[in-house]
């Protein structure tokens, strides 16, 4: 059933590849990339785009054929708009820190701003970029738009940074390939083997796991030699600071072992030596931790014991932007999802729209929902938890590595949707 189900899933993505009519990227574009870097701000129900620059760098690491995304995923979503025809040529959906902190008790009562960047292939001719944010009721509504001409001297063209890279696996051209850069975080200069046998052995705990041990070949992987003035990270709540590359801290939104950076900044900057899809920052500590956001930043501590798992964790979420599946944590959020709405990540439902998610996968004698018991530990179903929440959110099995560190992959729903990511990079 499960092959059957990644067949009619197959064809219904190709399908959808030839009604949108992808542009021609050479038609549009040019091999590099450029990138408008911008603070989105706000508060809890506001948000606003405060343009910073423009940069025309040296690689663009994305599909040439697949330039529209017709995944519909992320919480926001950037276009790319032709300004004489008005007709699209490009887009991606992410996930921002920005739209977490607006979950938080602080967003109630003071406004803040989050450092972005958008990537995209450089325009041949005037564009429109248009920011757009997923409302409560899950449509799209327009942030920011401008007009971008890509003769206006006012985009910085300048040297990339002359940091040493490590090609841990290259397979192939970027463009046919994900392309991921791993940058160090709190690791100084005399500690930058252990930084490429750390970022290895996370890639290696990667391909262990299904499905990404089928598809090691669609992979290039970079380690980018960055070194921060002292080792570790940033700790907070036990008043640890430390002098890092890319300013690293715990207790994100007071959660202790919440990992992440602010510093986009810096990180795109690092980034930019090497062709990219998707950014990886391993930090140099035995704390555990991470995080994790789609098409945007993923981060995982390298020295705890359960290091590897959570790499892999939240590169579920960083790269296919598969929901967390636990509902019992200390980092639940209260009104996180609208239960009268289907939630865009695959692997979580409210059962709005579930014919649209994995119902097709469920056995017939299988009950829905289905009990969390131990008769049903090892199928596909339909299990009441998910998303932070107990009630009104369902997830696919009773136990995967989007919802705890114990299974050694994801489930087949998760498996289904990362194949299609994967497949979406590599056309």
């Amino acid at each position: 059933m499960i092959r059957k189900w990644g067949l009619v899933s197959f064809l219904l993505f190709f399908l959808s590849q030839i009604l949108l009519a992808q542009p021609k990227f050479s038609d549009h574009f040019i091999n590099r990339a450029l990138r408008i870097d911008y603070l989105l701000t706000g508060t809890e129900n506001t948000a606003e785009v405060i343009f910073r620059q423009l940069k025309k760098e040296p690689h663009y690491g994305g599909s040439h054929v697949n330039l529209i995304d017709t995944c519909d995923m992320g919480t926001y979503r950037y276009r790319l708009f032709d300004e004489q025809s008005n007709r699209l040529l490009f887009s991606k959906g992410f996930c921002p820190l920005f739209q977490e902190w607006q979950t938080t008790d602080e967003a109630k009562v003071q406004k803040r701003g989050f450092y972005q960047v958008a990537i995209f292939p450089f325009p041949k001719k005037m564009c429109r970029l248009v920011i757009e944010e997923r409302t409560w009721e899950g449509d799209f509504a327009e942030v920011f738009s401008t007009e971008i001409d890509p003769k206006n001297y006012f985009i910085v063209e300048e040297q990339v940074p002359a940091y040493e890279v490590a090609e841990l696996s290259v397979q192939g051209l970027p463009q046919k390939k994900v392309d991921v850069v791993i940058l160090p975080e709190g690791y100084t200069a005399d500690e930058m083997d252990k930084f490429v046998a750390d970022a290895n052995r996370m890639v290696d705990a990667l391909f262990e796991a299904e499905p990404f041990n089928r598809h090691k070949e669609n992979f290039n992987w970079y380690a980018v030699k960055v070194p921060s003035g002292e080792s570790g990270t940033d700790v907070p709540g036990e008043h640890v600071y430390k002098n890092t590359a890319f300013d690293s801290h715990f207790y994100t939104f007071d959660t202790p072992r919440y990992l992440t950076s602010q510093d986009m900044l810096s990180i795109h900057d690092a980034a930019a030596v090497v062709p990219y899809d998707h950014i990886y920052l391993l930090v140099n500590t035995s704390q555990y931790g991470g995080g994790g956001f789609y098409n945007f930043l993923s981060v995982t501590s390298v020295d705890d014991k359960l290091s590897e798992t959570v790499f892999v964790h939240e590169f579920g979420h960083g790269f296919a932007g598969l929901a967390d599946e636990y509902y019992t944590s200390d980092v639940a959020y209260s009104e996180y999802y609208n239960l009268k709405v289907e939630p865009w990540e695959a692997n979580i439902t409210t059962l709005v729209d579930f014919d649209s998610k994995w119902s097709g996968m469920i056995d017939e004698h299988t009950p829905r929902p289905t009990p969390r018991t131990s008769k049903h530990k090892d199928v596909v179903g339909l299990f009441e938890g998910g998303g932070y929440l107990e009630k009104g959110i369902y997830s696919p099995v009773m136990d995967c590595r989007m919802k705890s560190n114990g299974p050694n992959g994801f489930c087949p729903v998760c498996q289904q949707t990362i194949e299609n990511v994967i497949r979406w990079h590599c056309e």
